[in-house]
């Protein structure tokens, strides 16, 4: 499991570093398209709803999550599962329930989260390749994290501008798809939903 998670905190905290570039210039249609994604989610405040995750072996999971703009996000894992993952603004914490142990990923180790900034640019991303179907925008990013180059490939509805799915690539090749379903959008979460106990113990990985 705590690949899953490491996995899903790298996709959350792509940096805006150069690596691989893309091969053509981005269409005036394209660009158009990716601004006002951009803008489209930056305005969304608060989203909550299900995920499913399915790793290159095939291997899902599933759960729940709330995001509250800026920085604050619950990834909570379903049963048999006790784990979540947590950012308040200050990094994330992988939490055990079941053992009541958290283990912090440093701030410093955390670059800017491309998705709960408050204002969303995916143009000033290192944007290395852009598809598109009748239905669908598929725009894969490739940056640096603490782990090394990973591509993540954000799937959007072109109609509703809504993320609707990433896949990310990890230097080794393996991949995991990250999908996202029954969601609501700017509804109010309780503060409470954002925290981490204190009674929790710090744990090494």
């Amino acid at each position: 499991m705590i690949k899953f998670f490491a996995s899903l905190i790298i996709t959350l905290s792509l940096t805006i570093m150069p690596t691989n570039a893309m091969q053509r210039l981005l269409t005036p249609e394209e660009t158009q398209l990716i601004n006002e994604i951009s803008i489209y989610n930056s305005n969304i405040k608060t989203m909550v709803g299900r995920f499913l995750q399915i790793d290159t072996n095939g291997a899902r999971v599933e759960g729940t999550f709330f995001l509250d703009r800026p920085n604050k996000i619950r990834f909570r894992y379903a049963p048999p599962s006790r784990e979540e993952i947590v950012s308040v603004g200050r990094g994330f914490y992988i939490l055990d329930r079941r053992e009541e142990t958290k283990y912090a990923y440093p701030q410093d180790q955390i670059p800017l989260r491309l998705f709960l900034e408050e204002k969303i640019d995916l143009l000033s991303a290192n944007i290395t390749d852009v598809t598109s179907s009748d239905d669908f925008i598929s725009i894969s990013i490739a940056d640096e994290t603490i782990v090394g180059t990973v591509e993540v490939a954000l799937i959007f509805n072109i109609a509703t501008k809504d993320l609707k799915q990433w896949t990310l690539t990890e230097p080794s090749g393996a991949q995991l798809t990250f999908s996202l379903y029954d969601v609501e959008l700017n509804l109010e979460i309780p503060k409470s939903y954002f925290y981490i106990p204190a009674q929790y113990k710090a744990k090494n990985l």
